[in-house]
């Protein structure tokens, strides 16, 4: 019998293909020769997910003299801005149809990327309410991003993220909202992150020293369904995602944990941003 969202098939291959498809074969991600075709069909064809949100808006006061006169998410990093890096990684997924959320200084963004194409994409411009905060600015997302889900990115963050596997997790676990999480050494700055098998079990928004908070931390991107519109609570402006909406989300198990091992640096100090320009590769 088939298991739920799947269908039994039976199916012929060359002789030779079968040593190919066994070696992607880890017993952790990719469990068997199944799982493993599945993998690569998937990888083939392209994401399920076609659209992004990235919000660019915010005034980067740490980052003071560059956000001065740069937005913080067009800082350059060996050469190119931190947001170059995330529509470029974008659209080599596949993802193409992106929606970029700007506030101060949002014109040094769109004269940067225009309408996309220069990087095959197509690149959309929503202006930020002035303080509406990371969940208002997911609320004016509403009727843009329409009936389909999407990624969600935070517009300064650097990231080596395989997001066709987010994608997949995503879809194979039927999350409303799932968080990608790196591990950090000191997470007192950041979204602390409990996980119970793949469910999220509490979320900590900069967590007190000492308290002995989880190492996992949100990196800033999320794959989210369009019936999270749905949970927004009726609070005015500003509204925060991570503290007004994720713990509500988590405390009805609707909410899912990624853990990636890949390079990620959060761009929010002078000391990371030195980090990122020593460490980073892309």
């Amino acid at each position: 019998m088939a298991k739920k969202g799947r269908f039994r098939l039976t199916i012929t291959l060359r002789k030779d293909l079968l040593p190919l498809i066994d070696q992607t074969i880890d017993g952790a991600k990719i469990r068997n020769r199944s799982h493993a075709i599945e993998y690569l069909l998937a990888q083939s064809l392209g994401p399920k997910i076609k659209k992004a949100v990235i919000l660019a808006g915010g005034k980067g006061i740490k980052m003071r003299p560059l956000t001065y006169e740069l937005p913080k998410t067009m800082i350059p990093v060996k050469g190119k801005p931190i947001l170059q890096y995330l529509v470029e990684d974008l659209k080599n997924t596949g993802i193409k149809d992106i929606m970029i959320l700007t506030g101060q200084l949002g014109e040094k963004i769109k004269e940067h990327f225009g309408d996309g194409s220069r990087f095959g994409t197509k690149i959309k411009y929503i202006k930020e309410k002035e303080t509406a905060g990371t969940g208002g600015a997911l609320r004016q997302l509403e009727k843009a991003v329409g009936i389909e889900p999407f990624v969600l990115i935070y517009g300064d963050v650097l990231i080596d993220l395989n997001y066709h596997d987010l994608i997949e997790f995503h879809t194979e676990h039927s999350g409303l909202v799932t968080v990608a999480l790196t591990s950090v050494a000191e997470p007192y700055e950041f979204g602390a992150v409990k996980l119970h098998g793949e469910k999220v079990v509490d979320f900590i928004e900069k967590p007190q020293k000492g308290s002995g908070a989880s190492r996992l931390v949100s990196s800033g991107v999320y794959v989210v369904e369009p019936e999270v519109f749905e949970h927004l609570p009726k609070k005015t402006s500003p509204l925060s995602f991570e503290k007004d909406i994720l713990p509500k989300l988590i405390n009805k198990k609707k909410v899912l944990g990624y853990p990636f091992e890949g390079k990620w640096f959060d761009i929010s100090t002078p000391e990371v941003y030195d980090q990122a320009l020593k460490e980073w590769k892309k």
